[in-house]
């Protein structure tokens, strides 16, 4: 008996600690996480068998060590699913700051409001460029800004009303409120629409640039200090304090080059559907999923998630 219980005990210290997690999230509307995905993505990374979060949408594997997304990705073969590896403890967050435009909405704000002044395609033409880390994103608003100067304020109101919400985007918001997260919207773009997504989301709070305007047309710029890069890592830094938890208990999400940093120094960081240079230097990113894909990366169910 005892030589069965040492070669039990020998075996069982040969067993990899299975201490970091890889989620697989499904673009629901264009595929579905079927058993042959999974499995081939098992094999790949020695997982063990998968917790389905939500059936043919996304599902946990344990492994024994951060997987190679690479190989990984080549194991999904090409099909619309994303891949988030995450240590296994400490997966929820208590704390969401995600950016706004291309983000938390489907459009960029500035260049839909410079389409009433006939320059979507020249201003967009830059806000691409300054996203992907090409211009300096202070000197970009500034000159777009500028283009924009005597454009009537009613253009705001305009621009709201054809603005969309990202699939997904309340019932991240929804869920993590409900689950004692503090929820911000943190945005390099300006407070006329921040204020309005945060109310019509939930969001506890939100900080964005101010439009400087004479009570009829833009004065084509910002109240100086400009809200970028750095001022976001300021607020995740603040708002973690704030909620009264360590930076590894914080989930960033954003799109462009003004979100690298409050993307490395969270927790969590993920790159929504990212400019290039985004997508390359993010730990982790979503390509084909809606924001529902945050949720399943620490771990929630659909029977968790609200609204259903």
């Amino acid at each position: 008996m005892w030589q069965h219980l040492s070669a039990w005990r020998a075996a069982a210290s040969f067993r990899p600690v299975m201490n970091h997690v890889l989620t697989l999230i499904a673009n629901r509307a264009a595929t579905t996480l079927d058993a042959a995905t999974i499995a081939r993505v098992r094999e790949a990374t020695n997982g063990s068998e998968p917790d389905i979060l939500s059936p043919g949408e996304a599902a946990d594997i344990l492994v024994a060590k951060p997987p190679d997304l690479d190989v990984v990705r080549a194991a999904l073969e090409k099909k619309p699913i994303d891949a988030i590896a995450a240590k296994a403890r400490g997966r929820r967050k208590g704390l969401l700051i995600a950016d706004m435009d291309s983000t938390i909405i489907t459009s960029e704000t500035l260049d839909e409001m410079a389409g009433y002044a006939g320059l979507k395609d020249k201003i967009a033409a830059i806000t691409a460029r300054a996203m992907n880390n090409e211009l300096n994103f202070e000197d970009a608003l500034r000159e777009r800004l500028a283009m924009l100067k005597g454009l009537s304020l009613d253009v705001l109101e305009k621009t709201w009303a054809r603005t969309e919400l990202t699939g997904g985007a309340r019932e991240l918001v929804a869920t993590m409120r409900a689950h004692n997260a503090l929820t911000a919207l943190v945005s390099g773009g300006f407070t006329f629409f921040t204020e309005r997504v945060a109310a019509l989301l939930g969001f506890d709070t939100h900080r964005a640039n101010i439009l400087l305007d004479d009570g009829v047309a833009l004065l084509g710029a910002v109240r100086e200090p400009i809200l970028g890069r750095e001022a976001k890592v300021t607020a995740l830094q603040e708002l973690a304090t704030q909620r009264g938890v360590k930076l590894g208990a914080t989930l960033a999400v954003g799109d462009g080059a003004n979100d690298l940093g409050m993307l490395a120094e969270a927790g969590l960081g993920i790159a929504f559907h990212a400019k290039p240079v985004v997508a390359a230097s993010a730990r982790a990113r979503v390509d084909h999923a809606d924001l529902r894909a945050l949720l399943f990366a620490q771990g929630y169910r659909l029977s968790d998630i609200r609204p259903t």
